[in-house]
């Protein structure tokens, strides 16, 4: 860590204390995790303390840390066998939720994350907060501290099912109001839950079973330096083309 990293860690710590945990600085951003009991006061802080002011809310998004850490590729071993090989059936779509892999060093599965911006110190910070319970994920909305959150918050309930406590209208933004499920979390379903087409009988749109068939495609896995590597195959036939054209001018002098 660089000594404005360092500087700037610092002035979190002792500004909130144990309130806050100092996380990586990449970038020049520093992370800063915060509980969910203290995420709307830090922030408030954040936004209206001279040392910080934090004006404007870039950015919020929710996360799904299910499964997080785990490898469900084998490339060391995997050869040119095609799109499919290397794939051990883990991945998000490919498991049963009674099976479902669990995050190696990630407690909670939901957090949500924001990033801000401050004009005066020309300074960025992404916030982390996890929701503590994974069956109803549930964090204090920041709409009363920056307004722009109004509409990130209601994306995040739409597509990680996160529910923003306080929030003045929270109901889904990308989705239909019928749709099932939350389409960014790791368990939801790669074919979908339904499918929806215009049945001009009835006048309006219907929901049907999903009729195609589950079909994962994976892609080539590029391994370290591959670029660089020739296969032998290719290695040979330049070995035969360089010989053969030593020879011709081995005949032609």
């Amino acid at each position: 860590m660089n000594e404005t990293a360092k500087a700037i860690s610092d002035r979190f710590t002792e500004r909130f204390g144990d309130h806050v945990t100092v996380g990586a600085t990449l970038a020049g951003i520093t992370t800063l995790d915060v509980g969910v009991d203290d995420w709307q006061e830090v922030c408030r802080a954040l936004r209206d303390d001279d040392d910080f002011c934090f004006d404007q809310l870039t950015d919020l998004c929710g996360v799904d840390y299910l499964g997080y850490g785990l490898s469900e590729w084998e490339t060391d071993d995997a050869s040119q066998e095609g799109f499919s090989r290397g794939v051990e059936a883990l991945g998000p779509g490919r498991f049963k939720w009674s099976e479902r892999p669990e995050a190696g060093n990630v407690q909670q599965r939901f957090a949500v994350v924001a990033h801000l911006l401050s004009y005066r110190h020309n300074q960025r910070l992404r916030l982390r907060c996890f929701a503590p319970d994974e069956g109803l994920p549930v964090v204090p909305t920041l709409v009363d501290i920056w307004s722009s959150a109004n509409w990130y918050e209601r994306e995040a309930f739409d597509m990680f099912g996160i529910v923003f406590e306080g929030h003045p209208d929270l109901r889904r933004i990308l989705t239909d109001y019928g749709f099932t499920g939350h389409p960014f979390r790791k368990d939801f379903p790669l074919i979908g839950n339904v499918e929806v087409r215009y049945d001009e009988q009835k006048g309006r749109v219907v929901y049907e079973p999903v009729s195609i068939e589950p079909r994962v495609t994976v892609p080539r896995v590029l391994r370290e330096d591959s670029r660089y590597k020739t296969d032998d195959v290719d290695l040979a036939a330049d070995a035969q083309a360089e010989e053969a054209a030593a020879q011709g001018a081995d005949d032609n002098g």
